[in-house]
């Protein structure tokens, strides 16, 4: 059988091996002017891994533990990591809308179109504003949860 010291070692491993994913994945899309359907996959391999690197620890080691060990950090950092993926499901919806409008607009595989996107749908401000308020507040409360999951880690295992 595998240690608990063990598999929360790998679990800490995959969790901060996730953030460069998502770094990486921000950067691409900071560093490119027009976004095509190749950039916006190529963006999403990186931050797809870095979610699947973040989430598998959270499904199928801390969230099944939780409630033997609910209180102090352990209810602090389920709290930091449930509010960054209610944030996270909050970008989503900003997200999708702007995909089916660029979508719809043809603006992923005909991007020299002169257009500016607030003009693609009324609606748009708001789902931008969603998308980076929501991208935001991910990565602060991912940061703060794991800082927190860091110290558990520390005085648990150690």
């Amino acid at each position: 059988m595998v240690s608990d010291t063990a598999i929360a070692t790998l679990a800490a491993l995959m969790v901060t091996a996730s953030f460069p994913f998502y770094l990486y994945g921000a950067w691409i899309m900071i560093d490119t002017e027009t976004v095509t359907w190749d950039v916006l996959i190529y963006h999403l391999k990186f931050i797809v891994t870095g979610l699947a690197l973040n989430t598998i620890p959270v499904v199928f080691w801390m969230a099944p533990r939780l409630l033997e060990q609910l209180g102090g950090l352990s209810a602090l950092h389920a709290i930091l990591g449930l509010q960054a993926y209610a944030l996270l499901v909050f970008a989503l919806t900003g997200i999708v809308r702007i995909f089916q409008a660029k979508r719809n607009a043809d603006l992923y595989h005909n991007p020299d179109q002169e257009l500016d996107l607030n003009d693609l749908h009324e609606n748009m401000g708001a789902w931008r504003g969603r998308l980076r308020l929501g991208v935001f507040g991910y990565v602060l409360f991912w940061i703060a949860a794991y800082l927190v999951g860091v110290i558990r880690y520390v005085t648990m295992y150690f």
